[in-house]
Protein backbone atom coordinates (compact mmCIF):
# COMPACT_ATOMS: atom_id res chain seq x y z
CA UNK A 1 0.00 0.00 0.00
CA UNK A 2 1.61 3.25 -1.00
CA UNK A 3 1.64 6.21 1.50
CA UNK A 4 1.25 9.79 0.85
CA UNK A 5 3.18 11.66 3.03
CA UNK A 6 2.85 15.67 3.37
CA UNK A 7 4.64 17.82 5.11
CA UNK A 8 2.94 20.29 7.66
CA UNK A 9 3.63 23.87 6.09
CA UNK A 10 0.66 25.63 5.15
CA UNK A 11 0.87 27.90 1.72
CA UNK A 12 -1.07 30.78 0.68
CA UNK A 13 -0.59 32.07 -3.09
CA UNK A 14 -0.55 35.34 -3.51
CA UNK A 15 0.35 38.46 -6.22
CA UNK A 16 32.89 26.69 20.11
CA UNK A 17 30.15 27.28 22.87
CA UNK A 18 29.25 23.69 24.95
CA UNK A 19 25.58 22.30 23.68
CA UNK A 20 24.32 22.66 27.18
CA UNK A 21 24.89 26.64 26.95
CA UNK A 22 23.83 26.69 23.23
CA UNK A 23 20.26 24.71 24.36
CA UNK A 24 18.98 24.69 28.27
CA UNK A 25 18.62 21.67 30.03
CA UNK A 26 15.50 20.75 32.81
CA UNK A 27 16.49 19.88 36.28
CA UNK A 28 13.69 16.84 36.77
CA UNK A 29 13.97 16.56 40.33
CA UNK A 30 12.62 20.22 40.79
CA UNK A 31 9.25 18.92 38.80
CA UNK A 32 8.79 15.67 38.95
CA UNK A 33 5.49 16.37 41.82
CA UNK A 34 4.39 18.11 38.11
CA UNK A 35 4.18 15.38 36.21
CA UNK A 36 1.26 13.67 37.90
CA UNK A 37 -1.42 14.49 34.93
CA UNK A 38 -4.02 16.64 36.39
CA UNK A 39 -5.92 19.81 34.47
CA UNK A 40 -4.53 21.99 36.35
CA UNK A 41 -1.30 20.60 36.24
CA UNK A 42 -1.07 20.29 32.37
CA UNK A 43 -2.80 23.76 31.96
CA UNK A 44 0.49 25.01 33.98
CA UNK A 45 2.79 22.90 31.73
CA UNK A 46 1.42 24.73 28.41
CA UNK A 47 1.15 28.25 30.16
CA UNK A 48 5.45 27.78 30.36
CA UNK A 49 5.90 26.39 27.36
CA UNK A 50 3.76 28.59 24.80
CA UNK A 51 5.67 31.73 24.86
CA UNK A 52 9.00 29.62 23.46
CA UNK A 53 7.02 28.26 20.62
CA UNK A 54 7.12 30.98 17.46
CA UNK A 55 5.05 31.33 14.04
CA UNK A 56 6.94 31.55 11.08
CA UNK A 57 5.58 33.44 8.07
CA UNK A 58 7.88 33.35 4.56
CA UNK A 59 7.65 34.63 1.84
CA UNK A 60 9.43 32.80 -1.31
CA UNK A 61 9.83 33.75 -5.11
CA UNK A 62 8.30 30.56 -6.87
CA UNK A 63 8.88 30.39 -10.80
CA UNK A 64 5.69 28.71 -12.44
CA UNK A 65 6.57 26.49 -15.16
CA UNK A 66 4.24 26.82 -18.25
CA UNK A 67 1.91 23.65 -18.05
CA UNK A 68 2.35 21.06 -20.46
CA UNK A 69 -0.53 19.09 -21.48
CA UNK A 70 -1.46 15.48 -23.35
CA UNK A 71 1.12 13.55 -20.96
CA UNK A 72 4.13 16.53 -21.23
CA UNK A 73 3.43 17.57 -25.16
CA UNK A 74 1.84 20.46 -26.33
CA UNK A 75 0.76 19.96 -29.39
CA UNK A 76 0.50 23.52 -30.15
CA UNK A 77 3.81 24.28 -28.86
CA UNK A 78 5.38 25.00 -32.36
CA UNK A 79 2.55 27.47 -32.73
CA UNK A 80 3.35 29.07 -29.73
CA UNK A 81 6.82 29.82 -30.19
CA UNK A 82 5.80 30.70 -34.04
CA UNK A 83 3.65 33.58 -32.92
CA UNK A 84 4.43 34.37 -29.52
CA UNK A 85 8.29 33.56 -29.20
CA UNK A 86 9.81 31.14 -26.22
CA UNK A 87 8.42 32.36 -22.89
CA UNK A 88 10.16 32.47 -20.00
CA UNK A 89 8.35 30.77 -16.93
CA UNK A 90 6.66 33.44 -14.60
CA UNK A 91 7.72 34.54 -10.94
CA UNK A 92 5.42 34.64 -8.12
CA UNK A 93 5.17 35.43 -4.67
CA UNK A 94 4.15 32.27 -2.21
CA UNK A 95 3.59 32.66 1.45
CA UNK A 96 3.90 30.40 3.81
CA UNK A 97 3.26 29.75 7.34
CA UNK A 98 4.80 27.20 9.74
CA UNK A 99 5.91 26.90 13.49
CA UNK A 100 9.31 26.70 15.03
CA UNK A 101 10.77 27.07 19.34
CA UNK A 102 13.37 29.00 20.86
CA UNK A 103 16.17 26.87 22.35
CA UNK A 104 18.30 29.82 23.62
CA UNK A 105 18.09 33.80 24.96
CA UNK A 106 20.16 34.83 21.86
CA UNK A 107 17.10 33.99 19.57
CA UNK A 108 18.38 30.93 18.01
CA UNK A 109 14.95 29.42 16.63
CA UNK A 110 14.66 25.37 15.81
CA UNK A 111 12.24 25.03 12.59
CA UNK A 112 12.38 22.70 9.42
CA UNK A 113 14.02 23.16 6.32
CA UNK A 114 11.06 22.60 4.07
CA UNK A 115 9.53 26.13 5.94
CA UNK A 116 12.66 28.27 5.44
CA UNK A 117 13.50 26.70 1.75
CA UNK A 118 13.90 29.49 -0.63
CA UNK A 119 12.80 31.87 1.14
CA UNK A 120 12.91 35.86 0.25
CA UNK A 121 11.72 36.86 3.74
CA UNK A 122 11.23 35.50 6.75
CA UNK A 123 9.09 36.91 9.98
CA UNK A 124 8.97 35.62 13.07
CA UNK A 125 6.05 35.91 15.23
CA UNK A 126 6.54 35.69 19.07
CA UNK A 127 3.13 34.77 21.65
CA UNK A 128 3.26 38.43 22.84
CA UNK A 129 2.71 39.60 19.09
CA UNK A 130 6.19 40.87 18.50
CA UNK A 131 7.45 40.66 15.26
CA UNK A 132 10.98 39.94 13.89
CA UNK A 133 12.98 39.66 10.76
CA UNK A 134 14.64 35.81 10.71
CA UNK A 135 17.97 34.79 9.29
CA UNK A 136 18.91 31.50 7.80
CA UNK A 137 21.60 30.21 9.74
CA UNK A 138 22.03 27.04 8.07
CA UNK A 139 19.53 23.97 6.87
CA UNK A 140 19.78 20.66 6.50
CA UNK A 141 17.48 19.29 3.73
CA UNK A 142 18.14 15.38 4.66
CA UNK A 143 16.99 15.68 8.04
CA UNK A 144 14.19 18.60 7.37
CA UNK A 145 16.22 20.57 10.25
CA UNK A 146 16.85 24.54 10.10
CA UNK A 147 18.15 26.65 12.39
CA UNK A 148 17.15 30.57 12.12
CA UNK A 149 18.09 33.23 14.26
CA UNK A 150 15.98 36.83 15.18
CA UNK A 151 17.46 40.09 17.17
CA UNK A 152 15.09 40.11 20.18
CA UNK A 153 14.79 43.44 22.44
CA UNK A 154 14.23 41.81 25.32
CA UNK A 155 14.80 38.99 27.43
CA UNK A 156 13.16 35.87 25.48
CA UNK A 157 11.59 32.27 26.80
CA UNK A 158 12.68 29.37 25.77
CA UNK A 159 12.57 25.59 26.19
CA UNK A 160 14.89 23.03 26.82
CA UNK A 161 15.48 19.37 24.85
CA UNK A 162 14.89 16.51 26.35
CA UNK A 163 16.04 12.89 25.36
CA UNK A 164 14.58 11.30 22.38
CA UNK A 165 15.99 7.58 22.73
CA UNK A 166 13.83 7.28 26.64
CA UNK A 167 10.51 7.92 25.21
CA UNK A 168 8.21 4.94 25.44
CA UNK A 169 5.53 4.28 22.82
CA UNK A 170 2.25 4.94 25.31
CA UNK A 171 4.08 7.93 26.68
CA UNK A 172 2.22 11.14 27.10
CA UNK A 173 3.10 14.28 24.77
CA UNK A 174 1.92 17.66 23.61
CA UNK A 175 2.33 19.78 20.23
CA UNK A 176 2.24 23.57 19.95
CA UNK A 177 2.23 25.00 16.69
CA UNK A 178 0.28 27.21 14.15
CA UNK A 179 -1.95 24.81 11.79
CA UNK A 180 -4.05 26.91 9.26
CA UNK A 181 -2.33 29.91 10.98
CA UNK A 182 -4.09 29.32 14.07
CA UNK A 183 -1.62 31.13 16.78
CA UNK A 184 -0.59 28.90 19.81
CA UNK A 185 -2.65 26.09 18.83
CA UNK A 186 -1.71 22.67 21.70
CA UNK A 187 -3.38 19.46 21.17
CA UNK A 188 -2.06 16.47 23.37
CA UNK A 189 -1.74 12.62 22.58
CA UNK A 190 0.23 9.80 23.07
CA UNK A 191 4.10 8.59 20.93
CA UNK A 192 2.01 6.30 19.02
CA UNK A 193 5.69 4.46 18.14
CA UNK A 194 9.60 4.98 17.25
CA UNK A 195 12.16 4.45 14.59
CA UNK A 196 9.19 4.96 11.49
CA UNK A 197 10.57 5.23 8.18
CA UNK A 198 8.15 6.92 5.75
CA UNK A 199 10.72 7.58 2.69
CA UNK A 200 11.29 11.59 3.46
CA UNK A 201 14.77 11.04 3.61
CA UNK A 202 17.55 8.98 3.91
CA UNK A 203 18.02 9.21 7.47
CA UNK A 204 13.88 8.42 8.17
CA UNK A 205 13.53 7.81 12.31
CA UNK A 206 10.54 9.51 13.08
CA UNK A 207 8.66 9.44 15.80
CA UNK A 208 5.04 8.54 15.45
CA UNK A 209 2.46 10.39 17.66
CA UNK A 210 -1.80 10.63 17.55
CA UNK A 211 -1.28 14.31 19.07
CA UNK A 212 -3.60 16.38 16.43
CA UNK A 213 -0.64 17.67 13.74
CA UNK A 214 -2.29 19.74 10.47
CA UNK A 215 -0.48 22.01 8.00
CA UNK A 216 1.53 25.11 9.51
CA UNK A 217 2.26 22.74 12.55
CA UNK A 218 5.59 22.19 10.41
CA UNK A 219 8.89 22.83 12.81
CA UNK A 220 6.93 23.15 15.85
CA UNK A 221 7.69 21.28 19.34
CA UNK A 222 6.83 17.75 20.17
CA UNK A 223 7.29 17.87 24.16
CA UNK A 224 6.96 15.62 27.01
CA UNK A 225 5.43 16.39 30.46
CA UNK A 226 8.79 17.23 31.57
CA UNK A 227 8.44 20.33 29.67
CA UNK A 228 11.27 19.37 27.06
CA UNK A 229 10.97 19.22 23.18
CA UNK A 230 11.46 15.30 22.12
CA UNK A 231 10.79 15.80 18.66
CA UNK A 232 10.03 18.46 15.39
CA UNK A 233 6.95 18.09 13.91
CA UNK A 234 7.63 17.76 10.34
CA UNK A 235 4.85 15.61 8.32
CA UNK A 236 1.46 14.04 8.43
CA UNK A 237 -0.08 11.11 6.42
CA UNK A 238 -2.72 12.40 3.52
CA UNK A 239 -6.05 11.17 4.68
CA UNK A 240 -5.58 9.57 7.73
CA UNK A 241 -6.60 11.18 10.87
CA UNK A 242 -4.05 10.61 14.43
CA UNK A 243 -0.88 9.94 12.22
CA UNK A 244 1.88 12.44 12.92
CA UNK A 245 5.34 12.35 12.49
CA UNK A 246 8.35 14.20 14.38
CA UNK A 247 11.93 14.24 14.04
CA UNK A 248 13.58 12.69 17.06
CA UNK A 249 15.28 15.75 19.39
CA UNK A 250 18.63 13.73 19.59
CA UNK A 251 19.20 13.21 15.71
CA UNK A 252 18.63 17.15 15.63
CA UNK A 253 21.37 17.94 18.18
CA UNK A 254 24.28 17.18 16.85
CA UNK A 255 22.88 19.27 13.56
CA UNK A 256 22.16 22.06 15.43
CA UNK A 257 25.37 22.10 16.44
CA UNK A 258 27.15 22.23 12.96
CA UNK A 259 24.80 24.49 11.75
CA UNK A 260 25.56 26.97 14.13
CA UNK A 261 29.17 26.64 13.67
CA UNK A 262 29.36 25.83 10.11
CA UNK A 263 26.16 26.38 8.52
CA UNK A 264 26.11 23.25 7.10
CA UNK A 265 26.47 19.28 8.31
CA UNK A 266 29.59 17.30 7.44
CA UNK A 267 28.87 13.16 7.63
CA UNK A 268 30.38 10.21 7.59
CA UNK A 269 30.56 7.56 4.89
CA UNK A 270 31.18 4.59 4.27
CA UNK A 271 30.64 3.85 0.50
CA UNK A 272 28.06 0.86 0.52
CA UNK A 273 24.91 0.27 -0.97
CA UNK A 274 22.68 -2.00 1.49
CA UNK A 275 19.48 -3.73 1.21
CA UNK A 276 17.13 -5.60 4.28
CA UNK A 277 17.46 -9.37 4.92
CA UNK A 278 14.50 -10.94 4.22
CA UNK A 279 13.41 -14.01 5.99
CA UNK A 280 14.36 -16.00 2.29
CA UNK A 281 17.76 -13.98 2.16
CA UNK A 282 18.51 -14.92 5.75
CA UNK A 283 18.44 -18.28 5.11
CA UNK A 284 20.51 -18.05 2.62
CA UNK A 285 23.48 -16.08 4.21
CA UNK A 286 23.35 -18.77 7.41
CA UNK A 287 21.74 -16.75 9.90
CA UNK A 288 19.68 -17.56 12.68
CA UNK A 289 17.32 -14.06 12.49
CA UNK A 290 16.64 -11.41 10.06
CA UNK A 291 19.17 -8.55 11.37
CA UNK A 292 21.76 -6.55 9.91
CA UNK A 293 22.22 -4.78 7.03
CA UNK A 294 23.22 -6.49 3.90
CA UNK A 295 25.57 -5.34 1.14
CA UNK A 296 24.75 -4.59 -2.14
CA UNK A 297 27.28 -2.76 -3.59
CA UNK A 298 31.03 -1.37 -2.86
CA UNK A 299 31.43 1.73 -4.47
CA UNK A 300 35.04 2.14 -6.21
CA UNK A 301 37.81 3.66 -4.00
CA UNK A 302 35.47 4.19 -1.00
CA UNK A 303 36.29 3.14 2.56
CA UNK A 304 34.36 0.32 2.73
CA UNK A 305 36.54 -0.92 -0.61
CA UNK A 306 39.57 -0.15 1.18
CA UNK A 307 38.09 -2.27 4.32
CA UNK A 308 37.76 -5.47 2.09
CA UNK A 309 34.16 -5.28 2.50
CA UNK A 310 32.64 -7.48 -0.73
CA UNK A 311 29.11 -7.83 -2.14
CA UNK A 312 27.15 -10.12 -0.26
CA UNK A 313 28.35 -9.02 3.52
CA UNK A 314 26.19 -8.82 6.26
CA UNK A 315 27.03 -5.96 8.82
CA UNK A 316 25.97 -7.22 12.31
CA UNK A 317 27.91 -4.75 14.58
CA UNK A 318 28.72 -1.33 14.38
CA UNK A 319 31.61 -0.36 17.46
CA UNK A 320 29.70 -3.04 18.98
CA UNK A 321 26.33 -1.84 18.35
CA UNK A 322 24.19 -4.13 17.00
CA UNK A 323 22.35 -3.38 13.61
CA UNK A 324 18.50 -4.80 14.27
CA UNK A 325 17.40 -2.84 10.92
CA UNK A 326 19.45 -2.47 7.82
CA UNK A 327 17.63 1.59 8.56
CA UNK A 328 19.90 2.00 11.52
CA UNK A 329 22.84 1.63 9.77
CA UNK A 330 22.76 4.85 7.58
CA UNK A 331 21.98 7.08 10.51
CA UNK A 332 25.16 5.47 12.52
CA UNK A 333 27.27 6.14 9.60
CA UNK A 334 26.39 9.50 9.32
CA UNK A 335 26.56 10.50 12.60
CA UNK A 336 30.45 9.80 12.53
CA UNK A 337 33.17 12.14 11.87
CA UNK A 338 35.14 11.40 8.43
CA UNK A 339 38.84 9.85 9.90
CA UNK A 340 37.28 8.16 12.76
CA UNK A 341 38.09 4.62 12.64
CA UNK A 342 35.42 2.19 13.19
CA UNK A 343 34.65 -1.42 13.95
CA UNK A 344 32.38 -3.52 11.77
CA UNK A 345 31.01 -7.32 12.62
CA UNK A 346 30.22 -9.03 9.48
CA UNK A 347 28.62 -12.23 8.25
CA UNK A 348 30.42 -13.51 5.45
CA UNK A 349 30.12 -17.30 3.88
CA UNK A 350 28.41 -18.46 7.07
CA UNK A 351 31.53 -16.84 9.20
CA UNK A 352 31.36 -13.69 11.66
CA UNK A 353 34.60 -11.64 10.57
CA UNK A 354 35.66 -8.47 12.12
CA UNK A 355 36.85 -5.47 9.54
CA UNK A 356 38.36 -2.10 10.28
CA UNK A 357 37.48 1.07 8.06
CA UNK A 358 38.29 5.11 8.38
CA UNK A 359 35.37 6.80 7.80
CA UNK A 360 34.81 9.13 4.93
CA UNK A 361 33.39 12.34 4.37
CA UNK A 362 29.84 11.96 2.43
CA UNK A 363 29.41 14.39 -0.75
CA UNK A 364 26.29 15.40 -2.34
CA UNK A 365 26.83 12.75 -4.94
CA UNK A 366 28.21 9.65 -2.04
CA UNK A 367 24.92 8.65 -0.17
CA UNK A 368 24.27 5.22 1.44
CA UNK A 369 20.70 4.41 -0.19
CA UNK A 370 18.57 1.65 0.76
CA UNK A 371 17.16 1.36 -3.05
CA UNK A 372 18.49 2.78 -5.98
CA UNK A 373 16.42 5.71 -7.64
CA UNK A 374 15.56 3.48 -10.80
CA UNK A 375 14.30 0.20 -8.27
CA UNK A 376 12.60 2.80 -6.39
CA UNK A 377 10.66 4.08 -9.77
CA UNK A 378 9.89 0.66 -10.76
CA UNK A 379 8.81 -0.35 -7.14
CA UNK A 380 11.27 -3.42 -7.09
CA UNK A 381 14.30 -3.58 -4.41
CA UNK A 382 16.98 -5.80 -5.93
CA UNK A 383 20.64 -7.64 -4.76
CA UNK A 384 23.01 -9.31 -6.95
CA UNK A 385 22.68 -13.05 -7.09
CA UNK A 386 25.61 -14.89 -4.77
CA UNK A 387 26.93 -18.51 -5.55
CA UNK A 388 24.57 -18.89 -1.88
CA UNK A 389 21.57 -17.53 -3.33
CA UNK A 390 21.88 -19.38 -6.74
CA UNK A 391 22.04 -22.36 -4.95
CA UNK A 392 18.94 -21.49 -2.71
CA UNK A 393 16.78 -20.92 -6.24
CA UNK A 394 18.02 -24.06 -7.78
CA UNK A 395 20.35 -22.20 -10.47
CA UNK A 396 23.24 -23.60 -12.04
CA UNK A 397 25.59 -20.42 -11.98
CA UNK A 398 25.10 -17.32 -10.09
CA UNK A 399 24.10 -14.69 -12.91
CA UNK A 400 21.12 -11.86 -12.91
CA UNK A 401 20.02 -9.92 -9.91
CA UNK A 402 17.11 -11.32 -7.59
CA UNK A 403 14.05 -9.29 -6.67
CA UNK A 404 13.88 -9.40 -2.68
CA UNK A 405 10.86 -7.43 -2.75
CA UNK A 406 7.89 -5.67 -4.46
CA UNK A 407 6.17 -2.88 -2.96
CA UNK A 408 2.24 -3.15 -3.68
CA UNK A 409 0.59 -1.64 -6.53
CA UNK A 410 3.78 -0.43 -8.08
CA UNK A 411 4.76 -1.23 -11.66
CA UNK A 412 6.74 -4.14 -11.05
CA UNK A 413 3.69 -5.47 -9.27
CA UNK A 414 1.08 -4.82 -12.20
CA UNK A 415 3.44 -6.34 -14.57
CA UNK A 416 3.52 -9.50 -12.04
CA UNK A 417 7.07 -9.52 -10.39
CA UNK A 418 7.70 -11.80 -7.85
CA UNK A 419 9.88 -11.94 -5.07
CA UNK A 420 12.98 -14.29 -5.89
CA UNK A 421 12.42 -13.64 -9.05
CA UNK A 422 15.60 -13.54 -11.13
CA UNK A 423 16.21 -10.73 -14.07
CA UNK A 424 18.48 -11.97 -16.54
CA UNK A 425 18.11 -9.95 -19.27
CA UNK A 426 16.98 -6.52 -19.47
CA UNK A 427 15.68 -5.48 -23.38
CA UNK A 428 17.94 -8.41 -24.14
CA UNK A 429 21.37 -7.23 -23.14
CA UNK A 430 22.60 -9.57 -19.92
CA UNK A 431 22.18 -8.50 -16.58
CA UNK A 432 25.21 -9.38 -13.91
CA UNK A 433 25.41 -6.74 -11.51
CA UNK A 434 23.05 -3.66 -10.08
CA UNK A 435 25.15 -0.82 -12.41
CA UNK A 436 23.97 -3.25 -15.43
CA UNK A 437 20.63 -3.51 -14.49
CA UNK A 438 20.53 0.33 -13.63
CA UNK A 439 21.99 1.42 -16.97
CA UNK A 440 19.78 -1.22 -19.02
CA UNK A 441 16.79 0.62 -17.47
CA UNK A 442 17.84 4.09 -18.37
CA UNK A 443 18.52 3.18 -22.19
CA UNK A 444 15.27 1.72 -22.59
CA UNK A 445 12.91 3.48 -24.49
CA UNK A 446 9.13 3.10 -25.09
CA UNK A 447 8.21 -0.48 -23.33
CA UNK A 448 11.49 -2.57 -21.01
CA UNK A 449 11.19 -6.45 -21.93
CA UNK A 450 12.84 -8.79 -18.83
CA UNK A 451 13.88 -11.97 -18.57
CA UNK A 452 13.40 -13.24 -16.07
CA UNK A 453 13.89 -16.95 -14.01
CA UNK A 454 11.64 -18.01 -11.80
CA UNK A 455 11.04 -22.10 -9.78
CA UNK A 456 13.65 -23.59 -12.97
CA UNK A 457 12.29 -21.64 -15.98
CA UNK A 458 13.02 -18.18 -17.21
CA UNK A 459 10.39 -16.32 -19.30
CA UNK A 460 9.98 -12.66 -20.21
CA UNK A 461 7.48 -10.09 -18.73
CA UNK A 462 7.66 -6.50 -20.06
CA UNK A 463 6.65 -2.78 -18.43
CA UNK A 464 5.56 -0.23 -20.84
CA UNK A 465 7.98 2.49 -20.79
CA UNK A 466 4.59 5.35 -20.21
CA UNK A 467 3.96 4.07 -17.29
CA UNK A 468 6.97 4.86 -15.60
CA UNK A 469 8.31 7.97 -13.83
CA UNK A 470 11.03 10.11 -15.12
Amino acid sequence: MMITIFFALSFFLCSPLSADSFWGTLDKSKIEKEITLTNETVAKLVERLKPAVVNISVTQLVKQEIPQAFGGEDPFGDFWKRFFGNQEPKEFKRKGLGSGFIINKDGYIVTNDHVVQKAKDITVILSNKEQYPAKVVGTDPKTDIALIKIEPKGTLASVPLGDSDTLKEGESVLAIGNPFGLAETVTSGIVSAKGRVIGAGPYDDFIQTDASINPGNSGGPLMNYHGEVVGINTAIVATAQGIGFAVPINMAKDVLLQLRDKGKVTRGWLGVSIQEVTPELSKSFGLKEERGALVSDVLPGGPAEKAGFKRGDVILEVNGKLIKDYHELPRIIASMSPGEKVTFKVLRDGKEQTFSAEIGELTEEETMKPMDSVQKQLGISLQQVTPEIAAELGMKRAEGVVVTNVEPNSLASEAGFQRGDVILEVDRTPVNSLKDFTEAIRKADKSILFLLYRNGSTFYISIKGSQREE
